[in-house]
């Protein structure tokens, strides 16, 4: 006969971090905590009714890591593609990406490159992918993924080479040199995806949630989330394949040319009754997400003042009039807004339309890369919430050459941001930085110090401590999610989403958190993952 009851017992468990409480045993029934305390207690509940006891012998438990900015199906996508992360020239960018294509495929696809690594100081070009593959369209993301390199095939199939966008590059002759960003970006990988199948996404998701239970990672918030993401998640936990528990933002809607002139999904919401939380204890609707600007790497997040090594203040991708018609209808739906601001004159934008709505309602803020003090106040008073990425501070090592010392303080304020009570949520934005949970940490806790990055020296007080880090990727996340009554720590009557790693990161040095391995997930009091 099954146990009803499961008693988790000898080990170190950490029920929450602010406080940080511990615990010597967790009963778990019906996929909640029952009761978290002593051992004696626990193995004497679970023997009067003869229900299971496993020896944790020492090992240390955690609660689950909430990411709540990723994108599940671009990830599962990612796991398939040429890995260019870290290449470090032009010329090792083609070699990867004539090995990969040995594997076949109607498309080649590759993801993380970085021209600010590249030996020639440059940009690749549709020229340099077409030396290595012209016969097959060949696309590779860069790390932001809101800009990519294309070759001839590709932008021919795309209808890209005679398109008049201000998102396809150009030489100084007008050739278009492959390198699309934004919107262009954009009409390229529909292109791809219209050549996918239902079957593909659901393969592609299925690979992601599989990865984030070996990580450790027991709840998402997956973002951009289209029509064929939807059906593929609700179609994987139907057959119960889904592994952690999903909250998906939609995209509005899209059509080709604009990137907001259709918003028939959230009408399709607002008909159906559909309201922030809809759906069962794995995969939920919490509302819609939208792409208001850019990134810093591809210099299309938009500033108050120029960049500062460049002759541009990037651009918003959506008018305020209709960031301020979305905003409101959704929010009058009952359905969460998260909106992406990296840039600073975006985050005006966003404060202003939250701001029209009298409530911003927990509404989120994505990414806040670069945030004025004032405005960190303003976000407080508002009630709005952020999901942040602090593995960006290690990854966009050049940030100071886009926005100058001057601008240094602006730069991730995560400290800043908590002392005025702000939530922070931690997420990785995966595939754009590493699911794995313990590098997000390192990168909060220590904020580039051990790889030189030069933000460390202008703003050492904007790191976090570690208590800070880890109540952010967990109870902060759940918030975040409007989920803080189920997850994010493991007090009773909360979901059992926990992991067991094999040491205690509160006594490590800083250096050796990147190290830490998960060895079980949990998620619902059900094994998901076993090293």
């Amino acid at each position: 006969m099954k146990k009803l009851i499961r008693a988790f017992v000898n080990g170190k468990i950490y029920v929450s971090f602010n406080p940080k409480r511990t615990a010597e045993a967790l009963l778990v029934a019906f996929g909640r905590i029952l009761y978290a305390g002593s051992r004696e207690k626990a193995e004497k509940i679970a023997g009067e009714l003869s229900e299971e006891i496993i020896d944790l012998r020492g090992k240390v438990v955690l609660p689950g890591f909430i990411d709540s900015h990723l994108h599940l199906e671009e990830l599962g996508m990612y796991l398939n593609m040429a890995d260019l992360r870290g290449v470090g020239s032009i010329e090792e960018l083609k070699e990867r990406v004539r090995e990969h294509a040995k594997k076949g495929g109607t498309w080649i696809l590759g993801h993380g490159w970085d021209q600010e690594l590249f030996d020639e100081k440059r940009w690749p070009t549709r020229w340099d992918i077409d030396e290595v593959v012209k016969d097959r369209p060949v696309m590779l993301s860069r790390v932001c993924l809101h800009a990519a390199v294309l070759n001839t095939k590709a932008m021919e199939m795309a209808g890209l080479l005679d398109l008049d966008s201000p998102g396809i590059m150009r030489d100084g002759e007008g050739e278009a040199t492959g390198v699309v960003k934004e919107e262009a970006f954009e009409l390229a990988r529909e292109k791809f995806k219209e050549t996918l199948t239902l079957e593909d996404y659901e393969r592609f998701i299925k690979d992601a949630v599989e990865h984030a239970a070996s990580l450790g990672v027991t709840a998402v918030g997956t973002v951009s989330v289209e029509e064929r993401t939807l059906k593929a998640l609700s179609n994987l936990e139907a057959r119960g394949e889904l592994k952690v528990r999903v909250f998906a933002y939609l995209d509005p809607g899209r059509r080709s040319g604009s990137m907001y002139g259709s918003t028939d999904i959230l009408r399709a919401l607002k008909k159906l009754g559909m309201r922030w939380g809809f759906g069962g204890g794995i995969l939920r609707i919490n509302g819609i997400k939208i792409l208001a600007d850019g990134s810093l790497g591809a210099r299309t997040a938009w500033l108050s003042k120029p960049y500062s090594d460049a002759r541009t203040r990037g651009y918003p991708n959506i008018s305020k009039e209709t960031l301020e018609a979305i905003v409101r209808e959704a929010h009058e739906a009952g359905l969460q807004v998260a909106v992406h601001a990296i840039g600073d004159a975006t985050m005006d934008m966003v404060l202003d339309v939250y701001e029209h709505l009298g409530n911003a309602g927990r509404h989120r803020i994505e990414h806040a890369s670069i945030l004025r003090e004032e405005q960190i106040e303003r976000i407080s008073r508002l009630g709005a919430v952020l999901a942040v990425q602090p593995h960006f501070v290690i990854t966009d090592w050049w940030v100071l050459e886009r926005v100058g010392e001057e601008r240094a303080g602006w730069v991730y304020p995560f400290k800043s941001a908590l002392k005025k009570g702000i939530v922070l949520g931690l997420s990785t934005d995966s595939p754009i930085e590493p699911l794995n949970p313990w590098e997000t940490v390192y990168a909060a806790v220590t904020r580039g110090k051990f790889e030189g990055v030069p933000l460390y020296k202008h703003t050492p007080d904007e790191a976090l401590t570690l208590e800070e880090a880890l109540h952010a990727y967990t109870h902060g996340s759940a918030c975040i999610l409007g989920e803080e009554r189920e997850l994010g720590t493991l007090e009773e009557g909360k979901f059992a989403d926990f992991i067991v790693v094999d040491r205690d990161p509160f006594e490590v040095d800083e250096r050796e958190l990147r190290s830490i391995k998960v060895l079980e997930t949990y998620v619902g009091g059900r094994s998901v993952f076993k090293a």
